[in-house]
């Protein structure tokens, strides 16, 4: 069971069949989705259809709808940030933009190619071209990142269809892996054993005495 916009939804039989995967939406069993649901949808009215079969009730009017530990003032700030931002068009993108950021990748990407086949493979044209082609797939990563949330473009299917040609095409790694993972990290991020980012060797670092503690309790038990 979860909560969005105060409303109580079991989806223990939706999970299964979410888009998202079903990890993604367990990780916010018993407690307070409406943030997480704001920032993932974008055709909300669409989504709300579905949720309609999936209620089975509300909070009672003197029951908060956040955890205790989390701070009510924050989030009514955070939401009124976000309102902020979409009425002054901030999240709407620039077509222009992108279309020379997706150029300049190409451009990069081939001649990483063309300077090691023209000049050779003497020193100065290898890491030339090694200079060249890692630039290029650094910036790929960071464009695929902005497909993966779907900012690009307005409808979600061209998003998806231009992330597969960047990072399975041009970067040869599966899409919906990295999808499967970052969602998971927008959804509880920072949080360890939810987010995928934190599941790195507990021994390379952990930060702030909370998840140094968490880290430690994973490892050596309680």
């Amino acid at each position: 069971w979860l909560v969005i916009d105060r409303k109580v939804y079991d989806v223990s039989e939706f999970a299964d069949r979410h888009p998202g995967g079903r990890r993604v939406i367990s990780h916010y069993a018993g407690q307070d989705a409406t943030d997480a649901f704001v920032a993932f949808h974008n055709d909300k009215a669409l989504v709300k259809k579905y949720l309609k079969s999936l209620q089975i009730g509300e909070l009672a009017p003197d029951q908060p709808s956040s955890e205790s530990n989390k701070k009510e003032s924050l989030l009514e700030d955070f939401r009124e940030l976000r309102c902020d931002i979409e009425k002054k068009g901030l999240l709407k993108p620039n077509y222009m933009f992108f279309f020379l950021i997706f150029l300049h990748l190409l451009v990069l990407d081939v001649s990483s190619w063309l300077v090691v086949w023209y000049f050779g493979i003497s020193s100065v044209p290898f890491f030339a071209g090694i200079a060249l082609f890692t630039i290029a797939q650094t910036q790929m990563s960071w464009f695929q990142h902005d497909l993966g949330h779907c900012s690009v473009f307005r409808k979600p299917k061209w998003n998806r269809l231009m992330q597969i040609v960047v990072i399975n095409i041009m970067k040869g790694l599966p899409a919906c892996w990295w999808n499967h993972l970052h969602n998971q990290h927008h959804a509880k991020p920072n949080c360890f054993r939810k987010d995928p980012d934190l599941n790195m060797h507990p021994l390379l670092f952990s930060l702030g005495k909370t998840l140094s503690m968490e880290v430690s309790r994973g490892i050596f038990g309680e």
